[in-house]
């Protein structure tokens, strides 16, 4: 069993003490200095207050309008601006950032830049907006910009993180016909991996080979993407040849990030030994483990049942001063959970929120899957009522977990309280939630709902075929597997 000692709550932290201290009266130049300084904090202030008004615009025009000659729109702090756009692309609230970006480009100090265009279409990306993407590239010459390799790049990532790879396909021949826009290594590394994330190996391997023709050679992050990816999928061959293949390379040296994926493949097939293996000879070629690679091993060794090896693990964490992550303490909580030591689950939960660590949706499903297994509902309607109190978002898998624990414990009435409150709480139903249901009524000869719901399921088949996500095949334990160690 799991040495607690080593998990001793962290350091206090120390108050802040505000001293007191007498000045003398201030001299004309120094009020002169005060009064700046405040006329400056005014300034960006109102500059703040301007942008919160333009933002909740949502009336009609001419109230718009009255707003915006109100607050001098076109006037305002170039810092705050820039600052208000920065905040909204890094929390990739997308809608609002263009909204921002308007305001922007209408201020009088504005000049067309196109590092803000770039930056705006790679959170576009992330957010699956390619339209709107397609839109600020069409902006940016419109402005006078002349499109480069990174504004083609961020607009081919657009798409391709999408699904949509025939216009990405389209971008990269339009790209090798324009003049100085010639598609690099990262270009390519961008689309081979949105190709890696949806299982299309044969665009990913014709991608390589375009880049041979073009004597564009792979560089670290490319021969990453593909190990990581053939690991996920299986394809330990294909790996195994990849990272032959990149320790040839001169220029490219595996790090930290290869040896995570390497570990994270043959420990979440069970092949414990081989993870091992590498392991040391990852370390033995100088490649020190971080965070990330101490949870792979935590979370290897706790689906394997080497509850040894865990503590031993956290007993190196401890030494050497490694923070326990909130992907630590799912791996943990999970581990515990699987195993039935409930106690020590829920000492680490509590743990957990003692150091300021707040749970998440994994975290919440590795309890409710726990509390299933020996059927206690009383502690699983706990875990409901602390999502009721917190801030936590959830998701369709953990609603799946909720319902498939009431189902085993043949909860019928709280089965369909929790679908009810996974609709209530925006989260569409999938395949995984309609066959967890069928399988609960269908043991207890309720055919008439098991009718019901196979109709439903049906009309979500249909659905699917025109909207394929990369979970549709898989069960929520595979889906939890898959998250719980990704940070």
């Amino acid at each position: 069993m799991v040495m607690m000692m080593m998990m001793s709550a962290s350091s206090l932290s120390t108050p802040t003490c505000l001293s007191q201290s007498t000045s003398l009266p201030p001299s004309e130049g120094g009020r002169s200095i005060e009064r700046e300084r405040k006329e400056e904090v005014n300034r960006k202030i109102a500059s703040r207050k301007a942008i919160s008004i333009i933002l909740r615009r949502e009336a009609t025009k001419e109230n718009i309008e009255r707003k915006r000659d109100k607050i001098n729109a076109k006037k305002l702090l170039p810092r705050t601006v820039l600052e208000a756009l920065h905040d909204r692309i890094a929390a990739l609230q997308w809608d609002s950032a263009l909204k921002v970006f308007e305001l922007l480009r209408e201020q009088i100090w504005y000049t067309p830049n196109s590092g803000i265009y770039i930056k705006l279409m790679v959170m576009l990306g992330k957010c699956k907006q390619p339209e709107k993407a397609q839109w600020l590239f069409k902006s940016m010459i419109d402005d006078g910009l002349i499109v480069n390799r990174e504004s083609y790049t961020a607009l081919i990532s657009a798409y391709s993180r999408s699904g949509l790879f025939d216009q990405a396909f389209s971008l990269l021949n339009q790209m090798k016909n324009t003049v100085g826009c010639d598609p690099d290594v990262y270009t390519y590394s961008i689309l081979i991996k949105s190709c890696l994330h949806v299982h299309a190996f044969d665009k990913a391997e014709a991608l390589l080979s375009d880049m041979a023709s073009m004597g564009i050679k792979p560089n670290t992050i490319t021969y990453n993407t593909l190990i990581d990816a053939y690991g996920k999928a299986g394809r330990f061959a294909l790996m195994e040849s990849t990272l032959v293949e990149m320790l040839k390379e001169k220029d490219c040296k595996p790090d930290v990030w290869t040896m995570n994926s390497t570990l994270r493949a043959f420990g979440g097939n069970g092949q414990i030994e081989t993870m091992e293996k590498c392991y040391d000879k990852f370390q033995s070629a100088g490649i020190s483990p971080n965070i990330k690679t101490f949870n792979i091993l935590l979370d290897s060794y706790g689906k394997a049942g080497s509850y040894l090896k865990m503590s031993a693990v956290m007993e190196y964490m401890q030494k050497y001063y490694f923070s326990w992550t909130i992907v630590t303490y799912n791996v943990v909580i999970d581990a515990f959970g699987r195993a039935g030591d409930l106690r020590q689950m829920e000492y680490i939960f509590r743990l957990m929120r003692s150091e300021g660590v707040k749970p998440n949706c994994i975290t919440l499903c590795s309890l409710v899957r726990a509390y299933g297994r020996v059927q206690a509902i009383e502690k699983i309607k706990g875990v409901i009522r602390i999502t009721e109190n917190s801030s936590v978002v959830l998701d369709a898998v953990f609603f799946n977990c909720l319902i498939n624990a009431f189902g085993r414990a043949g909860c019928l009435v709280e089965m369909k309280d929790a679908l009810d409150m996974m609709e209530k709480r925006g989260c569409k139903p999938d395949k995984i939630t309609y066959n967890t249901m069928i399988r609960a009524y269908a043991s207890r000869g309720i055919t008439e709902r098991v009718k019901e719901l196979r109709e439903l399921l049906d009309a979500d088949r249909l659905e699917k075929r025109a909207d394929r996500s990369s979970d549709e095949c898989q069960d929520f334990e595979t889906q939890i597997a898959l998250r719980r160690t990704q940070g």
